[in-house]
């Protein structure tokens, strides 16, 4: 291995000196390719292609050292408070209208619902309460989840994101409890 480093060795340097262009810190670069090299050397099947074996190692220790100096904007304090009282708020809200509208779904699937949701029950404790197979359970709470959604959507604009609820507006505001 040793044997071809040497013979790598430069064009590698000068490859990573040309797209960092800064010699201290290919000089950094280029001794963790060395390092990556030797503990990876099993892994190389023919020493026939050991130059672009080297040269991906120096391109993915370039890659990681970009990565790693990305720099990211903070958001203000004042901003991600304001995201959160809303959203809180939404959530808030949203909790309100759940149990009407849980309500309004047929006993089969409302009591499910009500246990696994709101009594945060898993699905086979769901089951050994209500006297149901796991199976039927599941797909009582599956189907109350699916009624429910559509009674939401019905009486309400959701915005979801990837938290879950961002915002939520009540399409009528005279409309049940929402």
């Amino acid at each position: 291995m040793l044997n071809h480093w040497l013979e790598h060795k430069k064009r590698l340097h000068g490859y990573i000196a040309k797209q960092l262009q800064d010699p201290t810190l290919a000089d950094d670069i280029l001794q963790e390719v060395f390092i990556k090299a030797h503990g990876q050397q099993r892994q190389l099947q023919s020493t026939e292609n050991i130059g672009a074996w080297l040269f991906r190692i120096a391109h993915n220790t370039m890659m990681d050292h970009f990565r790693q100096q990305k720099t990211q904007q903070q958001l203000s304090e004042d901003l991600v408070a304001v995201e959160a009282d809303q959203a809180e708020l939404s959530h808030q809200q949203l909790a309100q209208c759940l149990e009407p509208l849980i309500n309004e779904l047929p006993e089969k699937y409302q009591a499910p619902l009500k246990l696994a949701e709101l009594g945060n029950y898993s699905q086979q404790q769901v089951a050994d309460e209500l006297g149901l197979s796991l199976s039927g359970a599941k797909s009582r709470i599956q189907r109350g989840r699916e009624k429910l959604k559509q009674n939401l959507t019905r009486c309400c604009d959701i915005e979801v994101g990837r938290g879950g609820v961002v915002a939520f507006q009540p399409k009528d505001n005279d409309y049940r409890d929402c």
